[in-house]
Parts: structure tokens; sequence; C-alpha cells
């Protein structure tokens, strides 16, 4: 007979004035290794975050049987032993602090070598976090190392990190906690094509070693260990089914939906304010180096009017930097040969004069806007070229940002906090 891991019983959860959950049941037994799928909004980090134990239940139980058989199995157990204790979750967002313990990092920072220099190194952060463990220890500081490929990272500053070497670095964390369930939120988000193939042996490895997985991920990247799917629809689970049985293609999600472009090119309107450029980017024998490494080498590019380019290559390859000498981001830019919209940098233009002619989006910018903006807020703050919106909001400017979310089909997510939305929305 099965034994059961946990069991969610009747639940209802609540944070700040939303209802996340009302009357929810889910269980989980010793063995079993689900995914949660559905559209954002879905509910599928709240229920993360719930097991997690980051939310306050108001209603029903949740039966912890791993820790009341841990309990009855442990000779020496720790003071203050809780079963959260034995939980990890590997969020979206990272929450690093600097070498001064405070979490004040700022998106340009990355590219400002002498202000990087406050955080920690992948390895000092590593280390920070061993510490006594409940069990026997199976993942190790070597072992999570070696595993997710940070041996030549050790010596980088977290803040340097590229998104996809952040997520790396993250799991291991979790893993160094050496827990008895992980719960992982969306986790090939940002991932390169080989890290997302290699995935799949990652996940057999962890679950090899005694650990429990449930994840939230896309129908179509469910790893092939994952034995259980769970489909979330407005904060109830909808279906369970056998990983055998599932098929991803009958349960799409936000993101496969066709968005109606009559809007968005009314909204765009090319012709408006139309300048002709002979370049949008011209580089000559660009350098890029932090200490004795060298981040890009010789790089000659042109961008013409019209054009449209992919950058590929894997994480840690440059593609990043590469962008932050287009946006003005990287000071490194005026000691080099770089043409902007026909003007060479460092010939008397500001950071502003070049942000308002380029729109830009990363996997880790919403890490550096204000808590307490609205998604609403930030979307107008992009008037302004800022990470948030630092003065009274513009009627005009505030109904063409909505009229942007109805567009994308977010609106309901306009005056909700930043920090709030799901990872997906």
């Amino acid at each position: 007979m099965t034994s059961p891991l946990f069991s969610i019983n009747h639940i209802t959860v609540r944070f700040l004035n939303n209802t996340l959950f009302t009357g929810l049941n889910f269980a989980v037994n010793q063995g079993e290794h689900w995914a949660l799928i559905g559209e954002s909004g879905s509910g599928k980090s709240a229920l993360l975050q719930t097991i997690a134990g980051r939310f306050n239940i108001t209603g029903g139980d949740i039966t912890w049987y791993f820790f009341e058989d841990f309990l009855k199995q442990a000779e020496n157990i720790a003071s203050g032993i809780a079963h959260h204790k034995m939980i990890a979750l590997v969020e979206g967002k990272h929450h690093f602090k600097n070498l001064s313990n405070t979490a004040n990092f700022y998106y340009q920072q990355r590219y400002n070598s002498s202000d990087s220099e406050d955080a920690l190194t992948v390895e000092q952060y590593l280390h920070s976090l061993q510490a006594e463990s409940h069990k026997t220890i199976y993942w190790s500081y070597e072992k999570v190392t070696g595993l997710l490929k940070l041996n030549a990272l050790l010596d980088k500053q977290i803040i340097k990190l590229s998104n996809g070497e952040t997520k790396r670095l993250m799991l291991a964390a979790a893993l160094l906690k050496n827990p008895l369930l992980l719960l992982l939120d969306s986790p090939l988000t940002g991932l390169d094509a080989q890290t997302r193939k290699e995935f799949n042996l990652i996940v057999d490895e962890i679950i090899a070693s005694g650990i429990s997985v449930i994840m939230a991920t896309s129908p179509y990247e469910i790893p092939a260990a994952i034995t259980h799917v769970a489909v979330l629809k407005e904060g109830k689970i909808s279906e369970r089914i056998e990983r055998k049985e599932f098929k991803p293609e009958l349960f799409m999600q936000d993101g496969d939906n066709e968005i109606d472009n009559t809007e968005l090119k009314a909204l765009l309107n090319p012709e408006t304010g139309k300048t002709a450029y002979h370049f949008i980017v011209k580089m000559n024998g660009v350098h890029i180096q932090y200490g004795d490494k060298v981040i890009l080498d010789k790089i000659n590019w042109q961008i013409l009017p019209g054009e449209r380019w992919a950058l590929l290559g894997p994480n840690g390859a440059g593609k990043s930097t590469l962008l932050s000498l287009i946006n003005g981001d990287n000071p490194q830019a005026y000691a080099n040969d770089i043409v902007l919209f026909d003007k060479k940098r460092g010939t008397g233009e500001s950071i502003w004069d070049i942000k308002s002619k380029i729109g830009f989006v990363s996997p880790e910018l919403h890490q550096y806007f204000p808590t307490d903006n609205s998604c609403l807020q930030v979307i107008e703050s992009g008037y302004y070229d800022t990470l948030g919106l630092f003065r009274l909001s513009q009627k005009t400017k505030a109904e063409t940002a909505l009229r942007w979310m109805k567009a994308l089909e977010i609106e309901k997510y306009a005056r909700v906090l930043l920090k709030n939305i799901p990872a997906s929305a």
C-alpha cells in the first residue's frame, strides 16, 4: 500500500484581500511526482507557496505525513525542527542579499565593476547556506556544483549571473537544504536549449536521491520522471491525471492562444514620428572585460533600419552584455566604438536620449521594480524610462497603458501589485 506524503484537506487560503483557494483538496503519496499546469493566474504558484508555508490557511488543514514519519524514526532531533525545514521552494524571483546583508541591488549594478563587488560570489553564497541538516547529507556543495555546472562560475558575483545561471544557482541552493519535498516554480524559464534538454537528467537524479518533486510548468515541458499531472483553473484543481494518460495538446494555456492584433497595430502606429537612420546599431571591435574575464571580444555588428535580429547562444555567452551596450546600461560602452541611431556613444547624448528610442524586456528585469507599484504603474513608467513610476500618474498616459494591457489580455492585473502576479502573466 502506498504511504501518503502529505494531504491538503478542504483548505481556504487568503492573501491580502484576495481569496486564493476555497475548499481545496490535494494529496500526494510517497513515490509520486506532480506537475501543476494551468493558465496564468490559475493558482499554480499560489499552491506551491501554500505548500511551502508562505500563506496562512484560514480553514481546513494540511497533514504532513512525512514529518510525522520523520519524528518517529529520528533519534537525535535538532532543536526547533519543523516540517517546513524539509521543504525547499525554487521561485521565479531570487532573494539575494549583498555583503552588507541588504537586498539593495539595482539592474545596472551587474555591469558596474566597482558596485558589483558588494555582491557575494557564487562560491560564497553557496557556502553561506551550508548548515546542520535534519538528515544524512546527500546533496553536498561538491555534488550540487557538479550537477548544475556551477564550477566555472564560483568566482563570479551573483549579481553578474545570467538569468539561466541564476536559475541553476537557486536550484543548487535548494538542494543544499537536502529537502524531502522540492517545489519548483517554472524552472525551465530562461534556460538555454542545452540545459533544458539536460533538465530531465537533473530531475532524475534529484528523484533518485529520495526527494519528492512538485513543479509548476508548461504542459509541453514536463520531465519524464513526473508521474502525475494536476490541472488548475481559477483556484481549483479541475483534473488529476496519471502522466502516462496525459495529452498536453488538450491543455492549451494563455500563451498558446493568438491575441487579436487589431488593437496592437493601432497602438504601435509605426508611421508616427518615424525617423530615417543610416545605422540603428554599429559596433566596431567591441571588447568587454571584467578583471581577467573577457566577456566580448572583437565584436563587429551592424543593425540597419528594418532588420530584425535574434541573438543565440548558451547561458553566459554574453547575449545580455551585448544588449546592455545598446540599451545604455553598460558604462564600458564609452570605451568602445559604438554608434546608436547614427550617434557615437560618448559624443554628448545622455542615457535618456538612448533609452527613449528603445523598448527593453528581460527575464530578470522585474526583480528591480518597486514592490509597491501596480502593474498599470509599471507600464506607465515606460514613458519615463524608469524602473517604476516615481511621479504622479497622468490620466492620458495611464489610459494608454491600460489600452496596452487590454490588447495583451492582462487588464485584470492593472491594479494588482507587480510582486503579486503570476510569473507567467
